[in-house]
Parts: C-alpha cells; structure tokens; sequence
C-alpha cells in the first residue's frame, strides 16, 4: 500500500522540527550566577563558561558544570591513635570552595573524594602528635592544623579548603571514666574550696564586725565619761558658785546686824546649850576677850 505523498512530507517536518529542538536543547544552556561550565571541544578545554545563556555546538562540545558556593562535606568517624598511643575516635566537617574551575576539572578526577582520603591520612597524622589530654583541649589548634594541611594539597586542585570543624571526640571507655572521677574530684575540691573560703570570709566579717562594735562600745564609753566629768565640773563650778554667794550674803547680813542683836543671838544660844542633859563647861565670851588680853600682856612683857 503507497503512503500519500502528503504525508510522508508531514513526517519528514516533524522528524526536523524533532530534531532540531533537540540540537536546540543541548546547544542552549543557561548557567546561574553561582556556576559556571568548563567546556571541552572535541576533548580540548577552551576554558569556563558563564553566567547566563551559553551556546554549545552538539555532539563537539562538552560541558561540566562546577558549582561555586562554599560546600560542606562530613568526613565519618575515624579512630587514630594519640602521641601516648591512647585510641580516639574523630569525626569532623570540612568546609571549601571552588575558585578556579578549570583546574579542579583537570587537575583532579574527583576532588571530593581526593580530598576525604588526603583528611583522613591528615587527621591522623596530626593526631599521633599530640598526646590525649592535648587531643581533648587543644580542639581549635587541631582545626587549624588540619585546614592549612587540606589547604596545601587542594589548592593546586583549584579548590579553597576554607574551614574545619571536629564535631565530636570519643576517647577509649576507662579513659572516659577516668576523666569522670577527675572531674567529679575536681568539682568537689571546688566545693571544700568554695566552702572554706566563705567560712573564712564570715569569719572575717564576724571579727570586723567585732571590732567595729568594741570601737564604738569605747568610743561612746569615751564620750560618756567625757560628758559625766563635764558635768561634775560644772555641778561643783555651781555648787562653788553657791556657795561663794551664800557666804557673801552673810557677810553682808552680818554687817548689817547691831552688837545688841548679836548679844541677844548669843544668849539665845547659851540658852540652848543650857537645856542639853549632858554635861558642859561654858566659857563666856567675856572671858576668852579677858584670855585674850592676857596672853598679849606676857608677849609684851616678855619681849620687853
């Protein structure tokens, strides 16, 4: 049976049109600002491609895509031996970057996997140096170390190794259980040293508060006394005061009194003396005047 003629043209077009989207499709590629495609023309490199749309000649060009950003990738759990032959399992990320595309597609088949086999071999190298208590302390030193080691070897690759981080530590059981005991010591001791030095600084609060009680205790005892002697000084200056004036006023009254008055308060007063029961010998005042005159006379007569 003849096929028309019409429709063997139809087929004809649509095979084209087939076709030549598919020449279309893998001649057209659009690269992201984060990418870039390193093209090989019949096995040759003619270097990297991109951003945006680039133009590729089918079944000449080859293209492999590189991707830029910074990437992360998990090294597992590796057990090396520290310098004091203590086994330790480590496992770490390491962080890198492509900066020139080209080389890390010509210098290297799989990079990735080059650089995990080369932090492996690092990682255990650096480790054997150090001895475990160092391993477990010196954490930040052993990144270091194994990033400018990773870096040295990848950066003939085109690729940055731009960081390194150990995720977790494990040592062997009796050493963790050894560290267990020193730390629960270590704690302790904290705590005797902790209690003991309150103890000490109450004490010493205590004693201070002591002593700042005697000095006040002496310091108002001080101005108690200071203030009782002022006071008795002036209760004498007072009661000398008084007394100086009450002398004065019986000078003055009796100044103001006649002999007669006076003979009266005289015999007034032998009077009373009179009336005593008990036994007495008065001396009138007329004759201690007359004892008087006598003794004056023999004074005089004797120095005559």
């Amino acid at each position: 049976m003849d096929f028309p003629v019409f429709d063997l043209v139809t087929c004809l077009i649509a095979a084209v049109v087939v076709i030549a989207l598919f020449f279309l499709a893998s001649a057209v590629r659009v690269v992201p600002e984060y990418a870039r495609l390193v093209v090989f023309r019949l096995g040759r490199c003619i270097g990297e491609k991109g951003p945006g749309i680039i133009l590729l000649i089918p079944f000449i060009d080859r293209a492999i895509r590189v991707d830029l950003r910074e990437q992360v990738r998990e090294i597992p759990v590796q057990t090396a031996i520290t310098q004091d032959n203590a086994p330790i399992s480590i496992d770490f990320l390491w962080y890198y970057k492509v900066f020139d595309p080209v080389m890390s597609v010509l210098s290297v088949g799989n990079f990735e996997l080059a650089a995990q086999g080369i932090a492996t071999t690092t990682l255990r190298s650096v480790i054997g140096g150090i001895v475990l208590d160092g391993v477990l302390s010196e954490r930040e030193q052993i990144n270091q170390a194994l990033r400018a080691r990773l870096d040295e070897v990848t950066e003939r690759w085109g690729v940055k190794v731009t960081n390194v981080e150990i995720r977790e530590i494990t040592p062997p059981r009796d050493v963790q259980e050894a560290m267990n005991r020193q730390l629960t010591a270590e704690r302790t001791r904290r705590a005797i040293v902790t209690e003991s030095n309150g103890t000490r600084e109450a004490a010493v609060n205590v004693a201070d508060g002591e002593r700042q009680a005697a000095v006040l205790r002496a310091s108002g005892q001080k101005e108690a006394a200071i203030l009782q002697a002022e006071g008795e000084r002036q209760a004498q200056i007072l009661r000398a005061e008084g007394f100086a004036l009450a002398l004065e006023r019986i000078f003055e009254v009796a100044n103001r009194v006649d002999p007669n008055t006076m003979t009266l308060q005289y015999f007034e007063a032998l009077k009373d003396m009179a009336e005593s029961p008990s036994t007495k010998f008065i001396f009138p005042l007329e004759f201690t005047g007359m004892m008087q005159n006598f003794v004056a006379n023999r004074k005089e007569q004797a120095s005559e």
